[in-house]
């Protein structure tokens, strides 16, 4: 099934924060620079009180994200995060929003959300992709696959593979992934043994697990950061239970698709 793709491309000056993160070149001095840029940048001034929580900054330099590159956001929420991706690939990049139908039809406000970025003349590099959980694809390689606190909701609508254990999202993100290209996954953690039993009780799921499906896949595992771990949760929560939530234990994993 192909995806049906909003693209919004309107020739206007882009702000001066973006305009920073366009000249920079593609090392890591620079990319670090067009991450500070986005992160600074007004437009997104709402989003800056959920910084000190979510740690942006730490995320996409752990990611490696830069000026240029394609991006595919996986259930993009209220878009947190495809104002920063939008800011930080510039215009010579692009980012992708995926939301899957079921999702869709789930939560309902996600695609008018997503829609309302895209028509706004500052994230003209923006495109939505609706598409079945089961059928992802996208118009063109892309450098990084970027999901946060919605793996686990892929466990509930995909299923796994018996022989090789792996799930066919990871599956599809290696497909749709440039060589070297990058899987990031940040989700809430699970207690050790949990599996994958709590994806659609607690909304939570177990590293190790997530770490063997993305190897099963054919994913390179390198390595993970502390960046959002919480030692005072207990594990046993439901991640939208008040005493926890915004602020559960995550894990981020970085995975590579390999150059051959």
């Amino acid at each position: 099934m192909r995806p049906i793709v909003f693209v919004l491309s309107l020739a206007l000056l882009w702000p001066a924060s973006v305009l920073a993160a366009t000249n920079a070149s593609p090392d890591e001095g620079n990319a670090n620079d067009a991450i500070s840029a986005a992160l600074a940048d007004p437009a997104r001034s709402d989003d800056a009180d959920d910084d000190a929580r979510r740690k942006p900054g730490a995320v996409l330099r752990f990611a490696g994200l830069e000026p240029g590159q394609k991006v595919l956001e996986l259930i993009p929420g209220g878009g947190y995060w495809t104002r920063i991706f939008s800011a930080v690939v510039d215009k010579q990049g692009h980012v992708y929003e995926l939301i899957p139908d079921e999702v869709a039809s789930a939560h309902q406000s996600m695609v008018p959300a997503i829609l309302e970025i895209i028509e706004d003349r500052h994230y003209r590099n923006v495109s939505l992709l609706r598409q079945p959980a089961a059928e992802l694809s996208t118009p063109e390689p892309v450098d990084l696959v970027f999901t946060a606190q919605n793996y686990h909701d892929y466990m509930n609508m995909l299923p796994v593979d018996p022989k090789a254990d792996a799930v066919s999202l990871d599956t599809q993100a290696f497909a749709a992934l440039k060589p070297g290209g990058v899987f990031l996954i940040t989700d809430h953690v699970a207690a050790p043994g949990a599996g994958v039993s709590q994806t659609d009780t607690l909304h939570r799921i177990e590293p190790a697990v997530v770490k063997a499906q993305a190897e099963a896949a054919g994913f390179v595992f390198e390595g993970a950061s502390d960046a959002l771990r919480n030692p005072d949760d207990s594990h046993d929560k439901k991640v939208f239970d008040p005493s926890i939530r915004g602020h559960t234990d995550q894990f981020i994993y970085k995975f590579r698709k390999p150059m051959q």
